[in-house]
Parts: structure tokens; C-alpha cells; sequence
């Protein structure tokens, strides 16, 4: 699993743990989330939600860790 791509639909996240984390600038891309909460464990997804017409971030994005206690650590 990798970042997800918005053209090519929704990600397989069976048996990951998802955290949304609110309040992103709008420049932050999905490396630098996965670099901010690697450090907490395996990051198995990064999804930045984006405006349908503009394309810009939406300020807020969900990261998916492959073990809940890691999760759970970075929450």
C-alpha cells in the first residue's frame, strides 16, 4: 500500500488503523505526514483529501498505521 492517488479510486485500508489528523496547512504534502508520523510506526496509508474543483488541500487528512498500538501512540 501506498499513498493514495485521488484518480484511482479508494484505498484498500482492510486491517489498517486510521487517524484523521485536522487542522493541515494547505501545502503539506502527503511525504511530509508520512515523514511526521513514521516515527510512531508503519504507516500503511496517507490519504489528503482535495477540493473537486480546485484540487487544493482540504486542511485535514487521515493517516492508516498497519498496528493499532502504533496508532494509538501518535494520537
Amino acid at each position: 500500500m501506498g499513498d493514495h492517488d485521488t484518480s484511482a479510486g479508494p484505498p484498500d485500508i482492510a486491517g489498517l488503523y486510521s487517524l484523521k489528523i485536522d487542522n493541515l496547512d494547505f501545502q503539506v504534502s502527503r511525504n511530509d505526514i508520512r515523514t511526521m508520523f513514521a516515527k510512531y510506526g508503519n504507516v500503511g496509508d496517507v490519504y489528503v483529501p482535495r477540493d473537486h474543483i480546485t484540487k487544493q488541500s482540504r486542511g485535514f487528512a487521515f493517516v492508516r498505521f498497519k498496528d493499532r498500538q502504533e496508532a494509538e501512540a501518535s494520537s
